[in-house]
This record gives structure tokens, C-alpha cells and sequence, in this order.
């Protein structure tokens, strides 16, 4: 008898012991991608040639032009920054071009109906091509009207490259948007509230060095991502 008990001893043996472990954990969700905000890719007409950039040069027109530092005001048609469409090579994208700015200067740009959150997965994708030391960064102006610029950079290449700038996991320093350059010390800001960004766009903080194979950057298109949120 006690040999055919001996097994069942150990069946309620097993199950009080598994009775006296902790729940496991839930598992946190996996945060939500979020979706396609805009992109812009820049109408240049005529299709070669280049000219200062301005608000009939972008494809959606549900977007503001702004631009910043470099001529009076930071407005066309006397800003640095140009859209430029060369002959050659045949395949070249049209592109924003800051080799004129005189100064640092900068391009954002400005849904007119909406703010966009860009906590959590919120990013930047774009495509570009700098050369000389020019190093290309993300810049954001928060629903309250301060400015930041992003530690991110994408420098020289002999070519056109895309990039990936998930906006939550860089640092940020303050920016004064009438010079378009740093402030404040040189500290990083932590953890910005992202969650209502106004403009979205880019500055390589640094004066162009003129026509040719000088320093300069390139932007062929720039995708955001984010959730809308109404102004």
C-alpha cells in the first residue's frame, strides 16, 4: 500500500511547491510603430538648374517652409539654402543645397494642422550627401517654442545614403534659432518632451564654402514619422 501511495505523495509534493511560486511578470507591449507623418521630396521647376528654395518648391503643400540664420530674416529669395537639379549624372535626385548660406543656417518644416508626436519610436528618415566637414543634424522646435538640435550627425559621403534618427534616444542641446547655433552652455537637455514637436528639420551649424566640391550638405528627401496631433 505504501508503495502505491508513494507516488501520489510526490504529485502533491510537486504541486505545493509550484503552488508557492510568484506569478511570472506580464510582459510590457512592445511600443506601437508609428506612422508615416509626411514626407517631402522637393518640385523643382524648371527640372535643372537651381534657384533659393521657397514654399512652391514643396510637393505637399499642407506643409510651411521655414527657414533660418543665413540672409535677412532667414526668408527667399535671399537665404543660402538653394534646391538644385544638376544635368549630370542623369540619375541625380533634386536636392537642398546649403553651400550659399554665409552663415549657419537651417531648413524646418511646419504641418499647418497639426503637431506631431515623436516620443516613443517617433523618427527621422532622410537621404543625403555632405561634403567637406559638414555634418548634417536634426533640429525640432517644441509647441512651446523652444529649439533644440540633436547630437546625431551624418557626415561626408561619396555618395547618397540614407539614415535612420529615432528621435527618443539622442541627446539634445539647446538652439538659438536667430543664429542657428548652440546655447546654453553646452548642456545636454534630458529628456525633452517630444510629444508635441511644431517643425522638424535640419542644420549643419556651420556657413557653406560657395560653389563646387566645397563643404556644403545635401538633402534629397526627408521622411517623418510620428502620430498627428491636432493644433
Amino acid at each position: 500500500m505504501r508503495y502505491v501511495l508513494f507516488p501520489a505523495f510526490l504529485v502533491l509534493l510537486c504541486c505545493a511547491a509550484m503552488a508557492q511560486q510568484p506569478p511570472a511578470a506580464p510582459t510590457s507591449p512592445a511600443p506601437e510603430r508609428p506612422p508615416l507623418f509626411f514626407k517631402e521630396d522637393w518640385n523643382m521647376v524648371p527640372p535643372v538648374g537651381g534657384h533659393p528654395v521657397a514654399q512652391a518648391d514643396l510637393f505637399n503643400q499642407n506643409l510651411e517652409l521655414k527657414l533660418y540664420g543665413d540672409g535677412p530674416g532667414g526668408t527667399n529669395p535671399d537665404h543660402g539654402i538653394w534646391l538644385f537639379q544638376r544635368a549630370q549624372p542623369k540619375d541625380d535626385p533634386t536636392y537642398i543645397w546649403t553651400g550659399r548660406c554665409n552663415a549657419s543656417c537651417g531648413l524646418a518644416l511646419r504641418d499647418t494642422a497639426n503637431y506631431v508626436d515623436m516620443s516613443g519610436l517617433g523618427k527621422i528618415r532622410w537621404r543625403t550627401m555632405q561634403a567637406g566637414f559638414h555634418l548634417l543634424r536634426p533640429m525640432v522646435k517644441l509647441a512651446d517654442g523652444s529649439w533644440l538640435v540633436g547630437e546625431h550627425t551624418d557626415g561626408y559621403s561619396a555618395d547618397w545614403h540614407e539614415s535612420e534618427i529615432t528621435l527618443s534616444e539622442i541627446r539634445w542641446r539647446a538652439l538659438d534659432i536667430k543664429t542657428v547655433l548652440t546655447t546654453g552652455n553646452g548642456q545636454w537637455l534630458a529628456y525633452p518632451d517630444l510629444s508635441r514637436v511644431d517643425e522638424i528639420g535640419f542644420t549643419d551649424l556651420t556657413q557653406g564654402s560657395g560653389n563646387g566640391a566645397g563643404g556644403a550638405t545635401r538633402v534629397d528627401w526627408i521622411e517623418v514619422y510620428g502620430k498627428p496631433v491636432k493644433r
